[in-house]
């Protein structure tokens, strides 16, 4: 039991510092300039600004972040898949 609530604690511990650190990449910005085109990205790889040839472009910016979203997802999902896979192999050599 004791180590169960170990494991929660330190779940949520890092839990925690995975919020963290998200707000603290999702303040950052780097903003990239070349060919009539200047795009501006947070830390959390969302696009903030979009502009080519002086026009800000909505549009593009919103499909765009949903397709990084998308992405982004996709890859969470393997990494869970493998991550999962690997829970299941330890637990067993544990076992």
């Amino acid at each position: 039991m004791f180590d169960k609530l170990k494991q929660l604690a330190e779940l949520k511990r890092m839990r925690d510092q995975a919020m963290t650190l998200q707000r603290q990449l999702a303040a950052e910005t780097y903003s990239l300039e070349e060919k009539g085109v200047k795009v501006t990205v947070s830390g959390d790889q969302k696009i903030q600004t979009l502009e080519i040839d002086g026009v800000q472009e909505e549009r593009i910016k919103e499909v765009l972040n949903k397709a990084l979203k998308k992405a982004q997802e996709m890859a969470a999902k393997k990494m869970q898949e493998m991550s999962g896979g690997l829970t299941g192999m330890l637990g067993k050599m544990m076992g």
